[in-house]
């Protein structure tokens, strides 16, 4: 999921001027590292206080200090990257540090969209069968499921593990942070071959599992939401459908725009390892810090949507998400009436 691991070493683009949009268009990107690590620090870091330490452990509370967890700990490592594109993907931290950086990066990050995946779903079962999730859905069972989206996330970081390194430029003295699949072969032709094809599959894999499949599950799950509100008689307040909506839209317009550029990079692989343009440079950084501000907002949402935006704001912020999460968390009633309202509002929060 993290663009340096993905990206060629060869980039093209020298010492010369760039182009003022151009420039616009990286200090936007920072902008939004720079505002994502420090609401995502804060943010996931009192969900973490709230969620982990003065709560009783539930599945709500079980799942979603889980994703914060994955949030904080992605965002706790923007300086790094930060550092390293300003830089120009030169990458002055060391070996070991390229390996863990990433490592971190795609666990939490392929974790904390398969995590919002897993919420979604479970609320989904809560709405539509609330009695099986009343007898079934238990604090021991979530803490096996919440294995499921940790331990794919650490399946698809396995490239990184073993083939992320730092590869120095003896001509420039440049050092990058990316994959080297020399120790496969020393033939260049082989060694070119080799690495499209690995780059290729991982790229199309990233894809496909780390967003489209998340993303259906998450559409289908607030569709079917959706309609039983509906036949529950609630279209006479459209907040629900609007806040499902909004979630949805959120995840889809924050990962859809890297994921398109990651996959057009990925069908252009051959090209991109012998440099690609500056303006697809800068289509990259601004993509993927849209992608990574998405690991900020989660917090927000668990504050400020709810029954009652303006009376949350009087509270104090560890109260209003402690407020959020007993809600989410409240024991599902036997008939499909009384079950929908408090599962559908926690759909404001499973992004």
């Amino acid at each position: 999921m993290e663009v340096n691991s993905s990206l060629p070493a060869n980039v093209s683009g020298g010492p010369h001027a760039v182009p003022a949009g151009y420039l616009v268009l990286d200090i936007f990107s920072y902008l939004v590292l720079a505002a994502t690590f420090v609401l995502g620090v804060l943010g996931n870091g009192l969900v973490i206080w709230v969620a982990g330490f003065r709560m009783t452990r539930t599945v709500t509370t079980i799942s979603y200090l889980n994703l914060a967890l994955a949030d904080f700990c992605f965002t706790s490592t923007l300086p790094f990257m930060v550092v390293s594109k300003a830089m120009g993907e030169h990458w002055p931290f060391g070996w070991f540090l390229c390996k863990l950086i990433n490592t971190i990066v795609d666990v939490n990050l392929f974790g904390s969209v398969f995590l919002i995946a897993l919420i979604a779903l479970d609320r989904c079962v809560c709405v539509l069968h609330p009695v099986w999730a009343q007898n079934h859905r238990t604090v021991g069972l979530a803490k096996k499921v919440i294995l499921g989206p940790w331990t794919l996330a650490l399946l698809l970081t396995l490239p990184v593990i073993i083939r992320l390194t730092t590869v120095a430029d003896k001509a420039t003295g440049k050092v990058v942070c990316t994959f080297n699949f020399s120790p496969w072969t020393n033939d260049p032709a082989e060694k070119l071959k080799v690495a499209v094809t690995m780059l290729t599959l991982r790229g199309v894999i990233r894809f496909l599992v780390g967003f489209t499949m998340p993303m259906s599950i998450i559409t289908v799950c607030y569709g079917l939401i959706a309609t039983r509100i509906h036949r529950q008689g609630l279209m006479r307040s459209s907040r629900p459908l609007r806040v499902l909506s909004f979630v949805v839209a959120a995840f889809f317009l924050c990962w859809f725009p890297y994921q398109l550029v990651a996959l057009i990079l990925t069908a252009r692989i051959r090209q991109a390892l012998s440099g690609i343009s500056a303006g697809f440079q800068r289509a990259v950084k601004v993509t993927s810090s849209l992608a990574f501000f998405n690991s900020c907002l989660n917090p927000m949402l668990y504050v400020f949507v709810g029954r009652d935006f303006r009376q949350r704001l009087v509270h104090s912020l560890p109260a209003s998400l402690e407020r959020a999460f007993t809600e989410d968390s409240a024991p599902t009633s036997n008939t499909a009436a009384n079950s929908a309202p408090p599962p559908a509002e926690a759909q404001s929060q499973a992004a």
